[in-house]
């Protein structure tokens, strides 16, 4: 088994490269889409995020309030980093268990935005950077996702740099230009993980 973990700054494409990923076989373990099912109405993690957050989090239906939730703690680096205390151990539990899961061959994808500023490289046995300007990103972020320019700079200023998501790398790929060529490079990657898989 090959443990990759996969990273990006927010607008560079990493959800991008993940669905190609996948498409060419990887066992992909999504950290945003588990961290959502982790605080699920019902769920202890949810409970201990109104709990430190007050009930003003919830939307009417008991669920989270994410849009609310965001805007306390991109603006608070204490609230955010009592927020990741809650989440991130019952993310990686959750992952753990998913990981065991995969094939012993496998190419396990672990897709962690958070993964330079958490200090999660030596977790893998590689990282992947998806990597695009931060121009590019804004550029995305404004006109595919309706943020005002703004939120996007406040979202990109609560990640880590660039450079230092670069640092950390083993593999770039190199996002910045339009979509077309992302296959190709996706490919050539995939083929190195494949042969590091089995390999190992």
């Amino acid at each position: 088994m090959l443990k990759v973990g996969l990273t990006g700054g927010i607008g560079a494409g990493k959800s991008e490269v993940s669905r190609l990923l996948v498409e060419r076989g990887a066992v992909l373990i999504d950290a945003d889409r588990i961290a959502r099912e982790v605080v699920e109405p019902k769920t202890p993690g949810l409970a201990a995020v109104v709990e430190a957050f007050g009930p003003d989090v919830l939307a009417a239906d008991g669920s989270l309030d994410r849009p609310k939730l965001g805007s306390v703690v991109f603006a608070d680096a204490e609230r955010l980093a009592a927020l990741n205390a809650i989440v991130h151990p019952l993310v990686g539990a959750r992952s753990a268990e998913l990981e065991r899961a995969a094939a012993p061959d496998a190419v396990v994808v672990h897709d962690v935005p958070l993964l330079a500023e958490n200090g999660l490289a030596p977790l893998y046995d590689l990282v992947v950077v998806v990597d695009a300007r931060p121009e590019t990103q804004l550029d995305r972020l404004v006109r595919q996702r309706g943020m005002t320019e703004e939120d996007a700079r406040a979202r990109m200023a609560a990640q880590a740099t660039r450079e230092k998501r670069l640092e950390i790398a083993d593999v770039v790929i190199d996002n910045d230009g339009p979509l077309e060529g992302l296959g190709e490079r996706v490919d050539a990657v995939w083929a190195e993980l494949v042969r590091r898989a089995r390999a190992a």
